[in-house]
């Protein structure tokens, strides 16, 4: 029996994402020498614009401060241990990122940054076309 490549689920896994309105980018366009670069090297995993774009997308409430916390919480180990950092990633992914905010009144105060907009998320599941 052939097994899957990796290829095969990679296709796939992009086929979905853009039948649900995802735009699908070119590893080769966006690489360091493409024609739209999107990272410095091709080692660089996380798309730092993409990334900071969407937690402001998801967070219009956070201040430019906030929001550079909440990156840098992403993209920062805490510990050395993978398994505890998928953890913790995987607890923000759920959860949200707890953050300290400013009040107006000049208090400080914690929030929570999203990460996923589950209401959206939940929208798009309950349409009898998507793919999952």
């Amino acid at each position: 029996m052939k097994g899957f490549a990796e290829s095969h689920v990679e296709q796939a896994a992009l086929a979905w994402l853009a039948e649900l309105g995802y735009e699908v980018a070119n590893g080769l366009t966006i690489g360091p020498d493409g024609t739209a670069p999107e990272r410095v090297s091709y080692g660089d995993v996380i798309l730092e614009g993409r990334l900071k774009a969407a937690i402001a997308r998801l967070n219009p409430h956070l201040n430019e401060d906030t929001l550079e916390e909440v990156f840098r919480k992403l993209t920062l180990a805490e510990t050395p241990s993978l398994t505890e950092e998928n953890r913790r990633l995987h607890r923000y992914l759920i959860e949200g990122v707890p953050v300290e905010i400013t009040r107006e009144d000049g208090s400080i105060g914690g929030d929570t940054a999203r990460l996923i907009d589950f209401v959206d998320l939940v929208q798009i599941l309950a349409q009898p076309e998507h793919p999952f």
